[in-house]
């Protein structure tokens, strides 16, 4: 299984960017597809995660109303939509694939390689 995570840059707060995440060998609709950031000097939090199987998610508290996880079953990506984005968004965000539906990041079995968003204010 191999994650290309990209769509990362620099956005003014309150500005909107849209992250895409590639899957390859995934070979069943049981897993999950979800995104991670690590902030400077922090360890890697919960973002969102979605399930390929019907498309459930669930969202961290600092990323609900703001963020939106997608998934396109055909072609095995994951999308994440930040809107009102805050300097505090400020992290590298990393797409992860697991079968659990767990936020922490020991349940995820496969990762990308990440990418950088800052946020100015």
């Amino acid at each position: 299984v191999q994650l290309q995570a990209s769509g990362g840059g620099l956005v003014q707060a309150g500005g909107s960017l849209r992250l895409s995440c590639v899957a390859s060998g995934l070979t069943s609709d049981r897993f999950l597809l979800a995104w991670f950031r690590q902030a400077p000097g922090k360890g890697r939090t919960f973002v969102a995660t979605v399930g390929l199987r019907g498309g459930t998610t669930l969202y961290a508290d600092s990323a609900k109303g703001r963020f939106t996880i997608s998934a396109d079953n055909t072609k095995t990506m994951v999308y994440l939509q930040m809107d009102s984005l805050k300097p505090e968004d400020t992290a590298i965000y990393y797409c992860a694939a697991g079968t659990q539906w767990r936020t922490s990041e020991k349940w995820y079995d496969y990762w990308g390689q990440g990418t950088q968003v800052t946020v100015s204010s």
